[in-house]
């Protein structure tokens, strides 16, 4: 993440022909929010480092025991063998020392007190699969990313453990909307629940993906990596993305319900068959996940 943002900033400088403080500003100018990391990898951008250097630098890049040091782009010119890299590094520390340190106490933001639980509450969340937002506890949510209605139906009522989507109707949904379906209450014409008139024999099928990034419809734009195409319209999705793990399960082919942003209407799995049977409203799962 680090190597590519470096490497966008870059590029920004080379195609408006600026200095890196004015592509750094650009950017920030695209992105929506404050997102000061940004300005912290600004100040040790030179013509003499590559993002590689940089941002091992700067620690946000690390080399684990006994294996190569890893990198995106080929070794400095200056130098031909992998130990110009190192090289680089060196010298690049040397000069950022006081920076580098600042910014590890940057990183390390989950230390913080204050902070804390939440880090271990979005952990237990992105590693379970839950929604971050769930206040009955039922694992459906009213809250879109985080693991919430992108991901899974939408909880209609998120104070009931009882009400969630897919479940089978309570005593034909006479009084409530217990499935989420959207479809409740009696016909006053005949006395007999719209449930059941609508839905008999329709019963819940309780859909769900398993699956890895495919499934998960991970994505990223190409107008994200693309300086010529970049301005603050193709990065206003930018913040759900994040906290969707850069996945789009609303616009995926299985289980997508949203037309897309970004690349024409979703014919999903999920659309045809709501299209055929709206009982089944919002009865499919997607618990998908990137790797």
């Amino acid at each position: 993440g680090c190597v590519l943002v470096v490497s966008v900033i870059e590029q920004l400088a080379q195609w408006h022909n600026s200095t890196v403080k004015a592509a750094v500003e650009r950017l920030c100018d695209y992105i929506p929010g404050k997102y000061q990391i940004i300005h912290h990898l600004s100040c040790c951008i030179d013509r003499e480092m590559n993002a590689d250097v940089v941002c091992h630098s700067l620690r946000l890049c690390k080399q684990d025991p006994g294996q190569p040091l890893c990198h995106l782009y080929s070794p400095p010119k200056r130098e031909k063998h992998s130990s110009g890299l190192f090289h680089a590094l060196a010298c690049a520390r040397s000069k950022h020392q006081i920076r580098s340190k600042s910014f590890m106490g940057f990183s390390s933001v989950c230390a913080f007190p204050l902070l804390a639980n939440l880090c271990e509450k979005m952990k237990y969340v992105l590693r379970n699969k839950l929604p971050f937002q769930d206040f009955d506890g039922d694992k459906f949510s009213t809250f879109p990313t985080l693991r919430g209605y992108h991901w899974r139906g939408r909880d209609c009522n998120d104070k009931n453990t009882t009400v969630y989507p897919g479940r089978r109707p309570d005593n034909w949904d006479a009084k409530s909307d217990s499935n989420c379906n959207g479809i409740w209450g009696v016909d006053p014409k005949d006395g007999v629940p719209y449930e059941e008139k609508f839905c008999k024999g329709a019963d819940s099928k309780g859909v769900v993906l398993l699956g890895d990034s495919a499934g998960a419809h991970f994505h990223i734009p190409p107008e994200w990596m693309t300086v010529t195409q970049m301005s603050a319209k193709s990065f206003a999705n930018l913040p759900m993305a994040f906290s969707d793990e850069l996945d789009w399960p609303q616009f995926s082919e299985i289980t997508g319900f949203l037309n897309s942003t970004i690349g024409g209407w979703t014919d999903s799995l999920y659309l045809r068959l709501r299209k055929r049977n709206r009982c089944n409203h919002r009865d499919l799962q997607n618990i998908s996940q990137n790797g």
